[in-house]
């Protein structure tokens, strides 16, 4: 890790993709970690995004949202202010993971 005084730490590449292997389907790419979810139908793809809003702002982590193909979102996430990749991602991915 990175230390960056009082602020979060970035993650460097190997404890990322260390970390990525106990989360089914998830990558790295491009300083953020994401997952494409699919969905039965439109509302079962718009209620999953409602609940990543609430659990994201119920911790002040909000990651990148698209909804597309009718049944599809993709969830981006990094911690912008750093410039990377947390440990405070990885938290809000396993929320994500909890909700699916």
């Amino acid at each position: 890790m990175k230390k960056k005084g009082n602020t979060v730490s970035l993650l460097i590449e190997n404890e990322i993709h260390k970390r990525l292997e106990s989360l089914s389907d998830w990558i790295y790419s491009k300083k953020q970690i994401s997952k494409e979810f699919k969905f039965a139908d439109f509302k079962g793809a718009l209620a999953f995004v409602n609940k990543v809003g609430n659990a994201a702002e119920g911790m002040d982590h909000h990651p990148d949202i698209l909804m597309h193909s009718w049944n599809k979102v993709k969830i981006s996430i990094s911690t912008h202010s750093e410039g990377g990749v947390t440990n405070k991602d990885f938290q809000l991915a396993e929320k994500i993971e909890s909700l699916n």
